[in-house]
């Protein structure tokens, strides 16, 4: 049995699938697995053994008609028996109508029975989440395989090469990293801007999480240095003693090396706390005021995972408003989200978490 598992979009979403993938071969080691992601989240799939091909989608291909159709004709030479479409978007429901699979299952829409032979209703806020709605809809395409439900794994996990974790370790002792103390990874900035906490706002936050006996490392990509360097530089001196600015991630494939060696994750959502969480992490998560906290809060138990969401505080502001006009107001909304709201939160996850600091 061939499978074809889809999903683009961003690291996070890629990540997430990958628990379709590793409950089939988990259950039916013997078929063959492949996933199709965009190239920039293809690092988050490297060793994963529950994949046998990955397939790229690069955006040069996609944005061009007749590299797309070219592509998508050798996709269907492959001769998949079942594609599931995670993306369900009109680039895959025509990848998907197109292989020829006898069961092509996607998500439910008005239009989807054209492209899947299984079109499945998501689960929505009127619904309690088990895992985190995006878990949740996730486990749910997998319902046409008939798979045993008390056998399933809910967690994404990330695999990280024996030469990484060497390597990572040769990286904390050129930093002098102090290796007695708890390291704690913090996720300065989110993928967007309207995803990101206001810059003052996590000073404040980096502040207050030095005042633990602990090492501090910030997540950051390249292109979000001078962000960085505002948050770090308007530390007090003290601080900026406990942050070892300069070790970072310059890649997916680093930071995962790197997230593996530190001890908890705190920050904004995205892809960096998909990622700690898929290495077993304890995560603190600080979500945008437009992003819905049912979808992405995965694994909540109030211990190991805990996460803050304007609307736990300040469920007025909420009334009556769309989540286009929240997303568009999403600087004002910001505003109200101050760092004393939660602060007593991030005490109780770094003592529950780590111990004896």
């Amino acid at each position: 049995m061939k499978i074809l598992v889809i999903q683009q979009k961003r690291i996070g979403d890629v990540l997430t699938s990958t628990i379709i993938c590793n409950n089939i071969k988990k259950q039916f080691p013997n078929y063959t697995v492949d996933y199709m992601c965009y190239t920039n989240s293809v690092d988050v799939l490297i060793g994963n053994p529950n994949i046998d091909t990955i397939i790229p989608l690069s955006h040069k291909v996609r944005k061009n008609y007749f590299s797309l159709f070219k592509f998508i004709f050798e996709i269907r030479a492959k001769k998949y028996d079942i594609v599931i479409d995670v993306y369900n978007k009109l680039e895959t429901n025509l990848i998907t109508m197109f292989t020829g699979a006898s069961i092509k299952v996607g998500y439910h829409k008005w239009y989807t029975t054209l492209f899947y032979t299984h079109n499945l209703k998501r689960f929505e806020n009127s619904d309690k989440p088990k895992y985190g709605f995006a878990i949740d809809n996730r486990l749910l395409l997998l319902n046409p395989l008939k798979l045993d439900k008390n056998n399933i794994n809910p967690f994404p996990k990330l695999f990280v090469s024996s030469k990484e974790n060497e390597e990572t370790i040769l990286l904390f002792e050129k930093h002098k990293i102090d290796r007695t103390k708890k390291t704690i990874m913090i996720s300065l900035l989110g993928s967007e801007k309207n995803k990101t906490y206001p810059l003052q706002y996590m000073v404040q936050v980096v502040e207050h999480i030095a005042n633990y006996d602990v090492n501090i490392l910030f997540n950051y990509f390249e292109n979000q240095i001078g962000d960085a360097k505002f948050i770090y530089n308007s530390c007090s001196t003290s601080t900026k003693e406990k942050i070892y600015f300069d070790l970072f991630g310059t890649d997916l494939r680093s930071f995962v090396s790197i997230m593996n060696q530190c001890d908890v994750i705190i920050g904004n959502d995205g892809g960096a706390i998909n990622m700690a969480k898929a290495l077993n992490k304890p995560a603190f998560t600080i979500f945008s005021p437009f992003v819905e906290k049912n979808i992405w809060a995965t694994f909540e138990d109030g211990l190991r995972n805990i996460s803050v969401h304007l609307n736990d505080f300040k469920p007025e502001l909420f009334d009556n408003l769309h989540h286009d006009e929240i997303k568009k107001n999403h600087t004002t909304m910001y505003e109200y989200f101050t760092p004393e709201l939660f602060i007593d939160k991030i005490d109780f996850f770094i003592n529950n978490n780590l111990k004896n600091i």
